[in-house]
Formats: C-alpha cells, sequence, structure tokens
C-alpha cells in the first residue's frame, strides 16, 4: 500500500485505522515484490504422514540462531509481513515476530527496525506491546512521523480519539504533509466533523498521485461517508478505493458496505477471485447463503472449520470481531454474538466495533446490552449515524 523506507521520505519519491493504515505504511516501505516464501493455503491444516516428512522450509535467515543483522532483519520481516497482509494469513506475520524476537527486549535498537516490529505487533493485535514500543521509539526521537502516525491509528483503534488528535499535532509539527492532513481529517470525520473530513479528504485526492496514497484516502472517505449515513456517496468512495489500489481491505470494506445494503451478490463477485483469507470466506460465505448460491453450506462448513483451526492458536486467534459477525450473520446466534462483540470492543473500538455490537445487542433483545452498547460508544466520543438510527 514499494520502494520506499517511509512514506513522507518519497519525495525521493495506515487501518479500520490501524489495520489498514500499517498495510498502506507496509506495502510504501517494502522495496520490491514479496519473497515468494513457501507457506501453505492460508487456515488448511497439513498432517504429516510419518515424524520425518518436511512440511515447510524457511529461508536461511529465519533459521535459528540468525544474525543479529538489523537491516537485514528488518528487510525478512518486512517481506513476511507483506506475504501475511497479501495471503490474510497471520503465520508469516508470526514468522515476522520470530525474525525480529532478538531486538522486542532492546530499546536501544535502531528506531526503524522498533517501529517494524510495532507493525507486526498491531497486525497480530498486539496493540498494547505495539503503542509501548512505540512511545519508546518517540521518546528517544520524537521526530519518527512514522512512529507518530502509527500511534495515532493504534489509539484510534483502541477508542482513544484525544490520544490519537495529540500524536496527529506532532506531525503537523513536523510539518509531515500530507500525513498530518490526513490524520486531522480522519479525526475530524470520527468525531463527526463530517462536511470538514470530507472536503478535507477530497482536497488531499486531488493532491495525490500515488496509487497507494489515493487507496488509502479514498477508503477513509468512504468510511466517513458511511459514518455519515450517506449510502450513495461511501458507494462512489469504495468504488474508487477498489478501482485506484485493490489492497485487499478495501476489498473486504467494500464487500461489508455491499452486504450491509443488500446487494449480496455484487458482494460475492467482488470477492470471487480474493484470496482465501479468513475474513473474506466469511463475506463469501454470507454472500452465498444471503443470494441462494449451492456453495452457501460448503463455506459455511469451511467458515466454521477456520475459526476452530484458529481457536487452537497460542494465545487465542484475537478476531472477536470476526467471530461476532460469524455469529450475527451466518449461524443467526445474536446473543452470543453480542457476547463476542463484547470481547471485541475490549480490545478494539473503532466504528465497525461499536456497530457490530449495538446491532448484535438489539437482535438478542436485551435492553441492558443496548444500553451497554450506547455507554460503550459514548465513552469513545466516535460519532456514527448508523449506529444511531438504530
Amino acid at each position: 500500500m514499494r520502494p520506499r523506507s517511509a512514506p513522507w521520505r518519497r519525495g525521493a519519491s495506515p487501518a479500520r485505522r490501524a489495520a489498514r493504515l500499517a498495510a498502506w505504511l507496509g506495502r510504501l516501505a517494502l522495496a520490491g515484490a514479496c519473497a515468494g516464501l513457501p507457506v501453505a493455503q492460508a487456515g488448511q491444516p497439513v498432517l504429516p504422514s510419518h515424524d520425518g516428512q518436511v512440511l515447510e522450509r524457511l529461508p536461511a535467515r529465519m533459521a535459528l540462531g540468525a544474525s543479529r543483522d538489523a537491516q537485514a532483519a528488518r528487510a525478512d520481516a518486512r517481506q513476511l509481513l507483506e506475504q501475511a497482509r497479501a495471503l490474510g494469513d497471520p503465520r508469516p506475520a508470526g514468522q515476522a515476530l520470530a525474525r525480529l524476537a532478538p531486538w522486542r527486549h532492546d530499546a536501544g535498537a535502531p528506531p526503524a527496525l522498533l517501529v517494524t516490529l510495532a507493525e507486526v505487533e498491531q497486525y497480530l493485535h498486539r496493540f498494547d506491546d505495539a503503542v509501548r514500543r512505540l512511545d519508546g521509539v518517540l521518546q528517544r526521537d520524537p521526530a519518527q512521523p512514522q512512529a507518530w502516525l502509527m500511534l495515532a491509528a493504534l489509539h484510534r483503534v483502541q477508542g482513544r480519539l484525544a490520544d490519537a488528535e495529540r500524536a496527529c499535532q506532532a506531525l503537523q509539527a513536523l510539518r509531515a504533509q500530507p500525513w498530518a492532513a490526513a490524520c486531522a481529517a480522519e479525526g475530524q470525520g470520527l468525531r463527526g466533523e463530517f462536511d470538514a473530513a470530507r472536503e478535507r479528504f477530497n482536497g488531499l485526492l486531488q493532491r495525490s498521485s500515488d496509487a497507494g496514497t489515493r487507496g488509502w484516502l479514498y477508503t477513509s472517505l468512504a468510511e466517513l461517508e458511511q459514518r455519515a449515513a450517506r449510502p450513495e456517496a461511501a458507494d462512489s468512495a469504495w468504488q474508487q478505493a477498489v478501482a485506484t489500489d485493490g489492497a485487499l481491505y478495501a476489498r473486504i470494506g467494500r464487500a461489508d458496505f455491499l452486504l450491509d445494503q443488500g446487494r449480496a451478490a455484487e458482494a460475492w463477485d467482488l470477492l470471487r477471485d480474493a484470496p482465501d483469507a479468513d475474513g473474506v470466506l466469511l463475506r463469501r460465505a454470507i454472500a452465498a447463503q444471503r443470494s441462494g448460491r449451492p456453495e452457501a453450506a460448503r463455506l459455511a462448513r469451511t467458515v466454521r472449520e477456520r475459526q476452530a483451526q484458529a481457536d487452537q492458536r497460542p494465545g487465542g486467534n484475537g478476531h472477536e470481531r470476526e467471530r461476532s459477525l460469524q455469529l450475527l450473520a451466518l449461524e443467526r446466534q445474536p446473543c452470543a454474538a453480542w457476547q463476542a462483540a463484547q470481547r471485541n470492543v475490549a480490545l478494539q473500538r473503532e466504528a465497525i466495533d461499536l456497530l457490530l455490537l449495538h446491532r448484535a445487542a438489539q437482535a438478542c433483545g436485551r435492553a441492558e446490552a443496548l444500553a451497554e452498547a450506547r455507554a460503550t460508544a459514548q465513552r469513545t466520543g466516535l460519532v456514527d449515524l448508523r449506529r444511531e438510527a438504530l
């Protein structure tokens, strides 16, 4: 979201806030294409036929006892993280975390490496660890625009809009444009200043020619229009986001929008050739079920199998949002969906998380659950007219 070390250095030419923003930053930072490392199809179990069977060969630098060459380790980790994003598979991100393990407790490591490590932690939903790491980087060197931008996104993911605003102000002080302006526009939109944010995003789009940056801006604008309850404008922005950049995040975001609008057949077509990531399969299953496709039952089984596999990962899968959506939209178990949504908002409180909590509580039919969902949203200060319309 290519051959640059950080977006503001591109004069020599982020996700949903943190997830999207970090993906955008990562794609700008990655040099060239991914290394094509051998990874099994996302989520598919591989059962060895004997104890000596080789399941996967890791690159030489990924082997135990890898060198403490920080620059090489960071390059390896970036390639693995990009692979994880492209496939929607967390396993390469886990390998990236292992590649950077020698520096996890080294506060004096190079800032660029620590920022990459924070990106990996963010991808794996270790938000608190990522925030602490970025705070440490910025205490050493406040003139780190990428760290401030990621920190703003992470604070928003966790519903801390005031903290995100301070990070945006630091970007402004560094004159890191256009990212400082985009950061401010995000904040305005989340506070409900829709007209001002829309004008700012449109101005940035007029001045930007890079596909990755424009894709990010169109995605931000589409999410803004959804929160502003302007479906026609949101539809247009989502189309532009997918056509401009084609990032998996944008395709999933547009699919969610289409499903909300009762356009399941279009959502199916949009995701037909997308990677078989867990999030993609879940939305395909929902679209198939709603449009009466013959694949619906098979896809629903696959989603359940994927969820069961994810539950076996050490430390849990960190994706209660997807579990809640599955229970609400696919399994039609609203009270179980509400419980999963509660667990999710304990970790992340983006607009989609609060909306899902609200919808599940309403579908569950428990007045106290709905009141709690409203109170949770009010504490964040995030304005979403879709939620208020419920």
